[in-house]
């Protein structure tokens, strides 16, 4: 079995030749049991564990490429792969096997008063479209999550990561044929230009939902493109506010955490708030220092290392840098939020609980810690398994998004012959 690179004379032919694969096979994947799905989950997670060596094989071409091509440091950990973290990868589909089946869930339901029988049930939202930057990781955690939930996946990877994605989508699709399962559930698109991006999110009546998870840029461009109904996965540009009546130690541990844990990733602290009634403000920025960041705010006051300007506050840097600013107070903080936030996660360090719950009830966030690091925005750490993404938006689904919200739900009604006056 090997990835479909079928004689296709342009990527639109391509794209959506492989939709109507797709939206062919949608009623059964839509009807396997949950034994099924997560038989073959765990048989893809042992295998590509197994597969190790030639995944990282084709991951080190597309390092190489990306070096060559003078790619960000940031980008190319995010591309990266070895032994731990396809170890990772596959414990994804273990722990996604693990949960809950969100498929033919009762969600609510009644008796009319003429005996009608009703019920909402969870059902597969169909055809799942993925448009992503280099991320392998993505390309296993959709499929997980796409086959978990009865959904055929789409997915369009970024070029950088094309040999990593071919070689992910192989050993999935052998795995799905293995279990008589079409391979079709999983397949890669084109990557060659941006054409096969609008040709997925155009393509209404194949393709039923599309999610964009990247950099600003893409998920515009895919949100303000797209005529498929769309699930804004959001940036990352998360603020950490420490509060007058913040515990110094516990403050410092949280923003050093939220920051440089992993600064490639959109979880990551980009901008740090510090309240100007601290007692010593520029100890926080030391801190930031010691630990190898690059701090953006003011020089002169705070000793940062480089002049901040309204950009660096409105920028998700992804990187070592973080930029700072003394606010007056939570509300200060909280004003500052609502203007660059874009709606991620939102942090406050205090011992006043007072404040505390006035930041939470006021920010604007997918999800506000409090006195607890930025990087738990996690759908693993929610306890969901693997995730999609973090969506930023207000409808279907906010935060990280797992199975539930990767189904939509109809109304099931039965009777006994009645008929309506």
């Amino acid at each position: 079995m090997t990835v479909d690179t079928g004689s296709y004379t342009t990527e639109r032919e391509e794209v959506l030749a492989k939709a109507r694969k797709a939206k062919a096979i949608t009623s059964i994947i839509a009807r396997l049991t949950t034994g099924q799905k997560d038989e073959v989950l765990v048989a893809a997670g042992h295998r590509l564990i197994e597969r190790s060596a030639d995944i990282i094989a084709a991951n080190a071409k597309d390092i190489a490429a990306g070096r060559e091509a003078g790619m960000d440091d940031s980008i190319i950990d995010r591309l990266s792969l070895d032994e731990q973290r396809i170890a990772g990868i596959a414990g994804g589909l273990f722990q996604v096997a693990g949960l809950k089946d969100p498929v033919g869930e009762v969600l609510r339901g009644g008796v009319m008063p003429n005996g009608i029988q009703m019920k909402q049930i969870r059902v597969p939202l169909g055809v799942m479209g993925m448009v992503y930057e280099a991320r392998p990781n993505v390309t296993v955690d959709a499929f997980g999550l796409a086959l978990k939930s009865g959904n055929v996946a789409l997915l369009r990877g970024s070029k950088s990561a094309r040999n990593s994605n071919v070689a992910l989508v192989q050993i999935l699709q052998e795995v799905l044929v293995e279990h008589g399962i079409p391979a079709e559930a999983v397949q890669l698109l084109p990557c060659e230009t941006h054409e096969s991006v609008k040709d997925l999110i155009t393509a209404r009546g194949l393709v039923d939902v599309v999610i964009p998870r990247g950099g600003a840029g893409l998920i515009n461009a895919v949100v303000t493109g797209a005529t498929v109904p769309t699930i804004e996965t959001g940036t990352g540009n998360c603020h950490v506010y420490i509060d007058r009546d913040a515990d110094p130690a516990i403050a410092v541990d949280i923003l050093l955490n939220s920051k440089t844990r992993r600064p490639s990733v959109c979880n990551t602290a980009e901008t740090v708030l510090l309240d100007s009634a601290l007692a010593d403000p520029q100890h926080y920025i030391k801190a930031l220092q010691a630990a190898g960041v690059k701090v953006h705010g003011d020089v002169e006051k705070l000793g940062a290392d480089v002049e901040a300007g309204e950009d660096d506050f409105a920028d998700e840097y992804l990187s070592m840098d973080i930029a700072v600013a003394l606010v007056d107070g939570v509300d200060g903080a909280i004003e500052h939020i609502a203007r660059y936030s874009s709606g991620h996660t939102e942090a406050i360090v205090t011992s006043n609980i007072v404040t505390a719950q006035r930041f939470a009830d006021t920010v604007d966030a997918a999800a506000v810690m409090i006195n607890a690091s930025t990087a738990f925005t996690d759908g693993e750490q929610y306890g969901m398994g693997a995730e999609i993404g973090i969506s930023t938006q207000k409808l279907h689904a906010r935060g990280p998004m797992a199975l539930p919200e990767l189904t939509s739900t109809k109304w099931v009604l039965q009777g006994t012959g009645q008929t309506r006056p």
